[in-house]
């Protein structure tokens, strides 16, 4: 328990506010007379004393750009919050919380309402490390699915997608929960809001990083796999991201190419299943006219390569790189349609090169273009346990197979793949590639699965 001298939430909070941007706040005391405490109000002194409640709550009202605050409640001693009401626009409906909470000897932060479904995140920074995930508040992290990066590496993610840098220093013996916004905010509108901020004992911790998470899906798969792959120093050709959520964002480098191409981006990686086509089209029709379903949050226009070999890679089950491909761009190899070729071993070398420099994040899978000097990223995902080795897509015993024709498409394997009982597997007729999307599907879903000669 708290220690009844220790400092009030709202006394806290008051400190905050002299050297971090917080969201705009009055505080009451328990009492009928509903004593104002604390305050800080765009366009006035920190610790404005009001003539009264009335007077204070409208102009935070005023000043709000929602139009609304939130009344949060606590008890001195206690370390737990009490009621917390939403929203409110009405200054009448306001002054009508804080009676009541007053009247039961709570003490109230009004605060104005920031909006968590802005495309902006919200999250907690200790220890050198920074989760967050959009949707929500710092408590997020509380929650499954938050991204989970180092410091610096989760303060360039963030700069590459928002256009700004988080205001958050990283000090190793501070905890600081945070929300980070499009549009500016605050009492000293910036773009990062600091809700809490505590002294700790200075730590460092780790955690991995994994997707899909809620942040990946904000900006699709494909979007967050490449953006990874960038921040580790992976070459990616220029990439812009037009999405529902977030405002257009770029990153990578220059291919040499001057074409582009357009790929559609799903929240979750359904393999083969998107869009993805050589020269330009208009992105907003694309969300509009081919995605009714608003699966696809994302638009991707990335400057093409110019491509001698084209392939995907996947962990083998031997712990090294399985790197397959064809010569030119590799779309009939992805979709099962071209066998895999010998490719040279200058290019093996380039693509396994790129494996080791992804190795930090763990076992990874990823498609690749080269264009006789360098490879290229095109796609990255994290892999999994690694479970292809030679004819095996996905390993098991069943007792009777079931036969796959590639020719038949992709759509018609993922039916298949929905009717296949327990002791049933794959045989996927012909020389295609483990890696190509006929592989990811069967390894996402988990069948066991094998390639056959074909019968012809």
């Amino acid at each position: 328990m708290t220690s009844p001298e220790a400092p009030l939430k709202d006394e806290v909070l008051g400190r905050l506010a002299e050297t971090a941007n917080v969201a705009q706040f009055l505080s009451f005391g328990p009492g009928r007379e509903l004593a104002q405490r604390f305050s800080c109000v765009r366009g006035y002194p920190l610790g404005q004393q009001f003539a009264d409640a009335e007077e204070g709550v409208g102009v935070l009202l005023a000043s709000s750009s929602a139009g609304s605050v939130n009344v949060r409640t606590f008890k001195a001693g206690s370390p737990k919050g009490g009621p917390f009401t939403y929203g409110l626009t009405r200054r009448g409906d306001v002054l009508a919380a804080l009676r009541a909470h007053a009247a039961n000897g709570l003490y109230a932060i009004v605060n104005e309402t920031i909006d968590v479904n802005d495309g902006g995140v919200s999250g907690v920074a200790l220890g050198g490390v920074v989760e967050f995930a959009p949707g929500d508040t710092p408590r997020a992290v509380e929650k499954p699915g938050t991204v989970a990066l180092g410091h610096d590496a989760a303060l360039r993610l963030l700069r590459t997608v928002y256009g700004f840098t988080p205001d958050l220093d990283g000090k190793l013996d501070q905890r600081v929960e945070f929300s980070i916004h499009p549009l500016l905010v605050g009492v000293r509108e910036t773009h990062t809001i600091v809700w809490e901020q505590e002294a700790d004992a200075p730590i460092e911790l780790t955690r991995p990083l994994t997707w899909p998470n809620r942040f990946s899906r904000l900006l699709g798969d494909k979007a967050f796999g490449l953006l990874v792959a960038d921040l580790i120093g992976l070459p990616v050709p220029v990439t812009t991201v037009i999405g529902r959520s977030v405002a257009p964002f770029r990153f990578g480098r220059p291919s040499g190419s001057a074409e582009h191409w357009i790929r559609t981006c799903p929240a979750e990686p359904v393999p083969g299943k998107f869009l993805t086509q050589r020269g330009w089209r208009d992105p907003f029709a694309l969300l509009q006219d081919d995605d009714p379903s608003g699966k696809v949050v994302s638009v991707l226009a990335q400057e093409g390569v110019r491509a001698l070999w084209s392939g995907a890679a996947i962990p083998s089950q031997g712990g090294e790189l399985l790197v397959e491909g064809v010569a030119g761009s590799g779309e009939g190899f992805m979709l099962a349609k071209a066998a895999p070729a010998v490719l040279p071993d200058r290019i093996l070398d380039d693509v396994r090169r790129i494996g080791e420099d992804a190795a930090a994040l763990g076992p990874v899978r990823f498609e690749w273009a080269h264009d006789g000097r360098t490879a290229w990223v095109v796609q990255l995902h994290l892999a999994g346990v690694a479970v292809s080795a030679g004819t095996t897509i996905y390993p098991g015993t069943p007792s009777r197979w079931r036969r796959y024709d590639p020719s038949r498409g992709l759509d018609e394997l993922r039916s298949l793949v929905t009717t296949v009982a327990a002791d049933e597997g794959i045989e996927v007729i012909g020389d295609i590639g483990v890696t190509s999307h006929v592989g990811d599907i069967l390894r996402r879903a988990a069948v066991p699965s094998r390639l056959v000669a074909d019968p012809r």
